[in-house]
């Protein structure tokens, strides 16, 4: 019917040939019959090739066909230079570089012929891999505009094809794609609970994630007087995760128990008082006195026994009499006293607390619940509509560059992720996902990826971004190299090393090459580097799957260990792997002499990336049978991935980190032993707290921040 339709336009362009005189006038120099709206032919050698030149009625012009092939071009086709496509008037055309700059998704303004500036050959392929890139070359180019696969239109003769540009070239590479992994892996059903991820969702979710923090920051003020620890929020995301059967990817909504372990402990180590890192006398004194302040005003307004009321309101007015007398009295002999009036009031504080605490905890996980439920239900209704028309429109993600970022906006909520990882989201993506071989779906795919982590972590300065911070890239290239390693077991699209990893949302992240979340993943063999999110309930669940793995497997299975060597009190996770019978050897990075790479790697500046461990870090190798044949921990390999730590310690950065990246190892407060890791203070980079809301009213003083930061601090 295409054929017929052609004929019955070229019988129509004949007829007015005949009636014009100047329609007897053939020429077969392009230059002169490409102007000529009534010349009936291309020249001889297009002709034998089965084109013919048509008249459109619609849009008022010539055009050519091709009726071997039923390809259609405006501009004088050029032989050797055109594929198959099935766009009959080539309305498809990669616009001129001039054109919409800010329209992505492959989604175009349809354009009238005189807008078209496409070259001789500008089409749409059919279904091929894209080999342009999306990301400029230069930043004086115009970003892109049209589908990657369209060539794009230049100002050229009809004979010269349309160049494409360079692909961006990031000036320092924080990743190797082209490793090829060895694992392994069982193969099981796909997750079915898993809904494809959309903007409009991606950006409700935002939302709703927000008003559930800023809950929580009501809920400790107006219960305990008190600011909410500094990111438990977000390690209570990473440990009800854990557990959580819910549908959400993001928000908890079917976990048992409901009081959360984390939440609990962290909310109730800062009562009565955020007790901050101290390194002055006078800062102890003050610290000293508020709390028995503190504690004294708390089991006065709460309902408390009468034994309670009698032990802390002699032990706080004992205290305060002290403080009267004495002056004299040195930095060590507060932080004793404060110690001595922690261990006398603390139970008693603990147990008034406690209801109260326990119902914050309980309120948090009902609303996340019923905002998930909500999302659910609205997601399922956008699936359902997008079903029931055979080719919805993807809603427009527009993408312009400010200098060395990629802007992504979506209905006024804009994200932003530097040009490298920009580039590299683009490879990952061309590596992995198979159902977009066009990008049409590309741009709305990194929005909702990039909100998803930016929501996840917090607005903070310098939130969250310990939850994702990687090891150095001299380290991979050693463990690669040395010990066969090519996957990941904790990582995202923004901060992985390789092109295979496992991550926390496979519905973002599956399209960039994430095999989902590590505990639901059953290798068979191959070697893993695992450096996970410093929770303390994840790790120890890492622990038990690791085992599982290992027991099960007899191929060679090989897990490289990355955790903080925290030892008073220590970790469970800790002393589970080192009574493991799977451990081969341990290895210890002393504190102050390693790095991390920033979990903000994917925005922030290049003096920003790297900041030094505050924590020595424990490397331990658990590995099968088979897998210690093959990659055991020899001392060459090790003393080779030590110096690789050494190498990376002589950068010259600025180490402004989420931790306090120039204190030196003299300079360790010496708060409380018995809650280091949850009362430790975390410094933004000029020493100020990130939270900038401490209860104590020390405004030099640093937040709470618990264990599972991978920037917890000393």
């Amino acid at each position: 019917k295409t054929e017929e339709n052609h004929e019955s336009t070229c019988e129509h362009y004949l007829m007015l040939s005949q009636v014009c005189p100047t329609a007897s006038h053939l020429s077969h120099s392009p230059d002169s019959y490409s102007d000529d709206p009534l010349s009936l032919s291309p020249p001889d050698e297009l002709v034998q090739a089965g084109w013919s030149k048509c008249w459109s009625r619609r849009e008022n012009r010539p055009y050519y066909f091709n009726r071997f092939t039923n390809q259609s071009l405006w501009e004088v086709p050029v032989l050797g230079q055109h594929d198959v496509i099935s766009d009959p008037l080539g309305l498809n055309a990669a616009p001129a570089e001039g054109g919409d700059s800010n329209l992505g998704n492959g989604q175009r303004k349809r354009r009238s012929s005189e807008e078209q500036g496409g070259g001789p050959n500008s089409f749409k392929r059919a279904k091929v891999e894209p080999t342009t890139p999306i990301s400029p070359s230069t930043p004086g180019v115009k970003p892109w505009s049209s589908a990657p696969e369209d060539k794009q239109a230049q100002s050229v003769t009809p004979t010269t094809p349309s160049p494409a540009p360079a692909p961006y070239r990031p000036a320092v590479i924080y990743w190797d794609l082209d490793v090829q992994t060895n694992a392994v892996i069982r193969e099981q059903a796909p997750a079915s609970h898993h809904l494809p991820p959309h903007p409009e969702i991606e950006l409700q979710r935002a939302q709703l994630v927000t008003k559930l923090r800023q809950h929580y920051h009501e809920l400790c003020h107006q219960r305990e007087g008190i600011d909410p620890p500094r990111e438990s929020f977000n390690r209570w995301l990473l440990e009800r995760k854990v557990i959580d059967k819910g549908h959400d990817p993001l928000l908890p909504s079917d976990c048992d128990p409901v009081i959360s372990p984390s939440m609990f402990r962290e909310v109730m180590n800062d009562i009565p008082i955020r007790l901050s890192r101290i390194k002055y006398k006078e800062e102890a004194r003050k610290l000293l006195f508020k709390y028995a302040e503190a504690a004294k005003k708390m089991i006065d307004s709460r309902n408390a026994s009468p034994e309670s009321r009698k032990v802390v309101k002699w032990n706080a007015e004992d205290t305060m009499n002290w403080l009267r007398r004495d002056h004299s009295a040195s930095k060590e002999d507060y932080m004793d006293r404060l110690e001595h009036l922690r261990q006398q009031c603390g139970p008693h504080v603990a147990a008034v607390a406690k209801d109260s605490v326990e119902g914050i905890c309980s309120k948090i996980y009902q609303l996340s619940a019923e905002y998930s439920r909500r999302l659910r239900q609205t997601h399922l209704t956008a699936v359902l509509l997008r079903l029931a028309i055979p080719s919805p429109a993807l809603p427009r993600v527009e993408l312009h560059f400010e200098n060395d970022m990629a802007c992504l906006r979506f209905r006024g909520e804009m994200v932003k992720v530097n040009r490298g990882h920009f580039s590299k989201l683009e490879l990952l993506y061309r590596y992995s996902c198979i159902d977009d071989p066009r990008f049409d779906k590309f741009l709305s795919r990194v929005w909702c990826l990039l909100k998803r982590y930016q929501v996840m972590f917090g607005s903070g300065a310098n939130e969250g971004s310990g939850l994702q911070g990687a090891l150095p890239v001299s380290v991979f290239e050693t463990l690669n190299r040395q010990f066969g390693v090519s996957f990941e077991c904790f990582a995202s699209p923004l901060n992985c090393y390789f092109k295979q990893f496992c991550s926390a949302f496979p519905d973002t992240d599956g399209f960039f090459g994430s095999r989902g979340p590590f505990l639901s993943f059953c290798p068979v063999s191959g070697s893993f580097e695992a450096n996970p999110p410093f929770c303390e309930e994840l790790m120890d669940a890492m622990v038990t799957h690791f085992e599982d793995l290992l027991d099960q497997s007899s191929e060679p299975l090989s897990f490289i260990v990355f955790v903080p060597e925290w030892r008073d009190p220590v970790t469970p996770a800790l002393t589970r792997m080192e009574a493991s019978r799977f451990l081969r050897h341990q290895l210890s990075i002393p504190a102050y002499e390693h790095e991390y790479r920033s979990g903000s790697q994917h925005i922030c500046k290049r003096d920003e990336m790297y900041y030094r461990a505050v924590h020595g870090t424990a490397v331990l190798f658990l590995q099968n049978d088979a897998g210690f044949v093959k990659w055991a921990p020899t001392p060459e390999r090790l003393a080779e991935l030590t110096a690789a730590y050494r190498a990376s310690s002589t950068r010259t950065s600025s180490l402004s980190s989420p931790g306090p990246a120039h204190i030196s190892p003299g300079d360790r407060d010496s708060a409380p032993k018995t809650s280091d890791r949850t009362q430790s203070s975390v410094l933004s980079p000029g020493g100020h707290d990130n939270n900038n809301n401490n209860s104590s009213g020390d405004s030099g003083s640093g937040s709470s921040s618990s264990p599972r930061d991978k920037v917890s601090t000393v």
